[in-house]
């Protein structure tokens, strides 16, 4: 009898343990799927259109992908770089290939563009002028102060027919020594890039950028001419180099290069610029 329940006591204990086991290593197995699965990431943007263009545009698409996705807005063009370089976010949007690579440069920092998005283009707006047609001799016009900006207010109002820029000057660094013609003897105020939008009361003309207009409530369609952006000032999702190929960025590039992207572009961004990739598919 003792040797029977001896046997029958190592019987249940041996199948109690490998009952234990077994259910261990099934939810071993499960978690460990679970974690391999994990798609959860933060995505950094300035707040107004490009957060916009994420939370719209961008991120229900990933959703769908399976990605559990956090949005974090900055209210300076530093932060998003800093965070994505230090790893608190896996990608931004907000700057121009430009001013990323410059920045990277500067700081140390090894970002990469991932692919190039529509942009909020500069426009020639006044409250004086129905159109350029009607723009008169020794009209003023608030322009960016900064190089860059200037820039492209001076390749703007050459593709308007107002000036003429000599054939030798690089597009990208545009001044107003490179002007050859000013038939209309316009009157250049550089003023700082965030005030252009006021200036739009207080000159005939204003050279103002997309972010700033959007964020004085300006409609971008009301210009009197719209930058013919050049793609290196159009705006990039950004990653770390070392993610440039990772499954997310495959997954941000299939996103953006789909249709239902740039329909949600043409219902939602009217006005918004795209690049080459997209307007030559």
């Amino acid at each position: 009898m003792k040797k029977w329940l001896v046997t029958l006591v190592l019987f249940l204990a041996v199948g109690l343990l490998a009952a234990c086991g077994g259910g261990d290593t099934e939810e071993g197995t499960d978690n460990a799927g679970k974690a391999s699965e994990s798609k959860e990431i933060e995505l950094g943007a300035t707040a107004g259109p490009y957060s916009d263009m994420l939370s719209k545009a961008i991120i229900p698409s990933l959703e769908e992908k399976g990605y559990t996705v956090k949005l974090t807005e900055f209210s300076d063009y530093i932060q998003p770089n800093n965070a994505l370089d230090n790893g608190d976010i896996d990608a931004n949007l907000f700057q121009h290939t430009i001013y990323l690579e410059d920045f990277a440069e500067k700081n140390n920092m090894d970002l990469t563009p991932l692919i190039i998005v529509p942009t909020a283009p500069m426009g020639i707006y006044s409250n004086v002028y129905n159109s350029l047609d009607e723009v008169k001799d020794g009209a003023t016009i608030a322009i960016p102060n900064d190089p860059t900006n200037a820039a492209r207010a001076f390749n703007t109002l050459q593709d308007a027919g107002l000036i003429t820029v000599s054939k030798d000057a690089d597009p990208l660094t545009v001044s107003e020594k490179d002007i050859e013609e000013n038939p209309k003897n316009l009157e250049f105020q550089p003023i700082e890039a965030g005030q252009l939008p006021r200036a739009v009361d207080s000159s005939d003309l204003s050279a103002v950028p997309g972010n700033f207009a959007i964020a004085a409530s300006m409609d971008l369609l009301d210009a009197l001419q719209l930058e013919n952006m050049d793609d290196r000032y159009r705006n990039v999702v950004a990653v770390k180099t070392d993610n440039k190929d990772s499954q997310l960025a495959k997954d941000i590039i299939e996103i953006v290069e789909s249709e239902d992207f740039e329909k949600i572009i043409d219902e939602e961004f009217k006005g918004f610029g795209k690049p080459t990739w997209m307007t030559e598919r």
